[in-house]
This record gives C-alpha cells, sequence and structure tokens, in this order.
C-alpha cells in the first residue's frame, strides 16, 4: 500500500507547488502593490464615454440569429475539412451522412435568411 500512495507524492508535490504559487500571485500585490484611487481611473469607460442605458436592456433577436448563423458556418467548415479528406476510404455512408448534415445547416440557413437576420438597416 506504501508503494502506491508513494506513487501520487509527485502529484501532491505539484499541487503544493501550484497551491503556493497561486497564494503568492494573490498576497504579494495586495501587500507591495500601491493602491492610490484615481478618479480618472475609477470612472466608468465604456468606448469613450459615460454609459448611456441599462446593460440589461434587450438585444434585437437578430443578434442572435447571427451568432446561429455563426455556428452554422462554423461547424460545417469544422466537419467538412475531415470529411474530405477521408472521403475515398469511408465510402457511399459518409456521403450520404454529410448530405443529411449539410441538409439540416441548410435548413437553419434559410430559417435565418427568412427571419431577415441577413439584412441590416
Amino acid at each position: 500500500m506504501e508503494g502506491l500512495l508513494f506513487e501520487y507524492l509527485p502529484i501532491l508535490m505539484f499541487i503544493g507547488i501550484a497551491g503556493g504559487i497561486a497564494t503568492a500571485f494573490l498576497v504579494f500585490p495586495l501587500l507591495f502593490a500601491p493602491s492610490i484611487p484615481d478618479p480618472e481611473k475609477l470612472s466608468a469607460y465604456e468606448c469613450g464615454f459615460n454609459a448611456f442605458g441599462d446593460a440589461r436592456m434587450k438585444f434585437d433577436v437578430r443578434f442572435y440569429l447571427v451568432s446561429i448563423l455563426f455556428i452554422i458556418f462554423d461547424l460545417e467548415v469544422a466537419f467538412l475539412f475531415p470529411w474530405a479528406i477521408t472521403l475515398g476510404k469511408t465510402g457511399v455512408f459518409a456521403f450520404w451522412s454529410m448530405m443529411a448534415f449539410l441538409a439540416v445547416l441548410t435548413v437553419g440557413f434559410i430559417y435565418e435568411w427568412k427571419k431577415g437576420a441577413l439584412e441590416w438597416e
């Protein structure tokens, strides 16, 4: 049993050293860093001017539709490259599986198009 526990010693040492370094990184700035609050540093900053609205206001649905559109094209590209490289080895089943996947993505794209997410004013 002692041999088994001895194998975990490097892990415990790593956790101890990491905890010590993390604690040092948290404590040293509190002790040694200058803390002189400046009104300019404490002022609200949002693109060079003060905030003019509530941060919890409702967003237009088009922002969410654009994010869905990004996910659609991001997933499509992420799956198309490995599929295209291995298509000769995977065969007809992989081809039709990818066609079904692209059909689902096309339905999502058409939904966004019909909702007007691609038209900005």
